[in-house]
């Protein structure tokens, strides 16, 4: 008897990637709008529910609820640490670990950390700031990122379009909404657009 012959198994994992996208915002919200927190978490499941991948600060505030929001929704969420270790990230800088698949400890501090954060991922979600977010936010500008700005939540944020406008360094890859699913559609329309325009394949969405 002649032995049935089964086709091996396919382990080719090159699969397609998913776009990370970085959500940057206050660590200390005291003086965000009183619903930031709602609308944090909305951003949040909002790029859970497009099945891309959130990438945080690992931090405290906006970008927790936003982590908070992903995982409510079944998303992944990565977190980029200031510290060089889980022990220092909680002892040291006092921040979270949970919300989080995975935290990368950089041991960079806040200003090593933003940069990596933010080349990390394909875009940048900025909600409401403080300076740090805004050294995200013009981080991401001058490497060209594709960038979603949430208005209206107060801080820093809301003073982007005006600091862009006294800049007289172009618009930059920038997009502006008071809502999240708007705004998560007009970056993703950006996102895709350059790709296309650079050649780039093998993601989905």
């Amino acid at each position: 008897m002649r032995r049935k012959i089964v086709p091996p198994k396919n382990h080719n994992h090159s699969h397609k990637l998913k776009y990370k996208i970085c959500v940057s915002g206050a660590a200390e919200t005291g003086h965000c709008a009183p619903d930031a927190h709602k609308v944090a978490e909305e951003v949040g499941r909002e790029i859970a529910k497009r099945g891309l991948v959130l990438v945080t600060g690992a931090t405290t505030g906006m970008p927790y609820w936003s982590a908070k929001g992903a995982k409510a929704e079944g998303g992944i969420v990565i977190g980029l640490s200031p510290a060089a270790s889980k022990a220092a990230h909680i002892k040291t800088y006092h921040l979270p670990v949970d919300y989080h698949d995975l935290i990368i400890y950089t041991g960079f501090e806040y200003a090593g950390r933003n940069l990596l954060l933010t080349r990390a991922a394909d875009a940048v979600i900025t909600l409401c700031g403080r300076i740090g977010t805004l050294n995200e936010f013009t981080n991401a500008f001058e490497d060209a990122k594709p960038q979603g700005v949430l208005m209206g939540l107060g801080g820093t944020t809301d003073m982007i379009p005006e600091i862009i406008n006294r800049a007289h360094r172009g618009s930059g890859k920038v997009v502006f909404s008071k809502n999240p699913a708007d705004l998560l559609d007009k970056l993703l329309d950006l996102i895709e657009a350059e790709e296309a325009k650079n050649g780039v394949k093998g993601r989905i969405l």
